[in-house]
């Protein structure tokens, strides 16, 4: 089986973050960059169907800079086989980055996709779907447990009403939720071994398609800051607070 990981490079989630003046993104000076955790979590899971299925390979792919190397090589640090990196400096939006994925699914003829179910930098959630519709497989969201038998896969997927179990036929696309596993550790050997592992740069526009975003950002603000809280002197003067000027009752 071949599986393909998309993965993503975010800021760290306990880096500060900084809004540009102009509002235009964020700054970027300081800022320590990581794996997505939820596409950690679609490595491990990924390199989990691995040591279970004989013969299996792992292929990670991100799209952006030179720079994501870093991230890539840890996803290859962690144990996958190797790793794809389009380049590409500009902002893409969530239909670019499916097209891009569904590019290269389709020329590493994957089995399976596995990706995070959503970025914490944006939380759209939207590439996954997306992409499953343009290659015209079949999806599993959310995923908190997957089986395989043979070219079968079973997912265990997390809804507002609670579990839902789905199954279908390989080739298809999964996107991964929290308590599906816990993502392992960089070993020392792995880390070594990562250094030789294949790293394969393609440049986006070689693919041939239309990357022009769809989706603009117009301006981004930082949350107001918290408000101070206040004491009151009786339930009464609480119920008109809530009334009169939080308009919550």
């Amino acid at each position: 089986m071949k599986i393909l990981v998309p993965i993503k490079r975010v800021p760290d989630p306990a880096t500060t973050i900084r809004v540009l003046p102009d509002g235009s993104g964020i700054a970027t000076d300081n800022v320590k960059w990581v794996i997505n955790p939820f596409d950690e979590i679609a490595i491990e899971e990924a390199l989990r169907i691995k040591e279970k299925q004989a013969g299996s390979e792992v292929v990670l792919v991100t799209i952006g800079q030179s720079t994501w190397q870093e991230q890539l090589r840890t996803g290859l640090a962690m144990g996958a086989d190797r790793a794809i990196l389009v380049k590409n400096d500009g902002y893409l939006d969530p239909l670019a980055l499916a097209k891009i994925i569904a590019k290269v699914a389709a020329g590493e003829n994957a089995d399976l996709v596995l990706l995070g179910k959503q970025a914490i930098d944006d939380d759209s959630n939207q590439v996954g779907q997306m992409l499953a519709e343009l290659l015209g497989w079949p999806q599993a969201t959310f995923a908190s447990k997957v089986e395989f038998a043979d070219k079968r896969v079973t997912v265990i997927r997390e809804v507002d009403g609670g579990l839902e179990t789905i199954a279908f036929n390989l080739p298809a696309v999964v996107t991964t939720d929290l308590r599906l596993n816990e993502p392992r550790y960089a070993s020392l050997p792995g880390i070594m071994k990562a250094r030789k592992k294949e790293l394969k740069e393609v440049a986006a526009e070689s693919l041939g398609l239309d990357l022009a975003p769809k989706l603009k950002i117009k301006s981004l603000t930082a949350p107001p800051k918290r408000q101070a809280g206040r004491k009151v002197a009786s339930v009464e003067e609480l119920v008109s607070v809530l009334h009169t000027e939080a308009k919550v009752i």
